[in-house]
């Protein structure tokens, strides 16, 4: 083992590192000579960094699934509602020429 102490990299540097390759003649093993780092290390960064675009696509897409399925609910739900008064709406139209209830009728014509 040698004496070096390991070195840590901050994820921007790692994606700056990983953007670098898109720079004119850059190769990979230029770009990880450049940064003193293998290129076995800058290519694990670049597949870190893939997976962890992909892993976020993946969450947003659930994240937005979810969001539909709650908005059909509620839309469903709504549709029921809208349903539910448009029956006592018409049900309100239909007894509107009859007395309210037969209770309220027969006391209306005893006073």
């Amino acid at each position: 083992m040698s004496g070096q102490p390991r070195r840590h990299f901050t994820g921007e540097f790692k994606e700056q590192a990983v953007a670098r390759l898109s720079e004119p003649g850059a190769s990979q093993t230029s770009v990880a000579r450049e940064l003193g780092v293998t290129p076995s290390q800058w290519k694990g960064w670049l597949i870190e960094l893939t997976a962890a675009g992909s892993a976020e696509a993946i969450r947003r897409q659930q994240a937005e699934a979810a969001e539909l399925a709650e908005l059909r609910r509620e839309n469903r739900r709504l549709r029921e509602e809208v349903e539910v008064m448009r029956k006592g709406e018409q049900a309100n139209a239909m007894r509107s020429s009859e007395p309210v209830n037969g209770f309220f009728a027969q006391w209306a014509a005893k006073h």
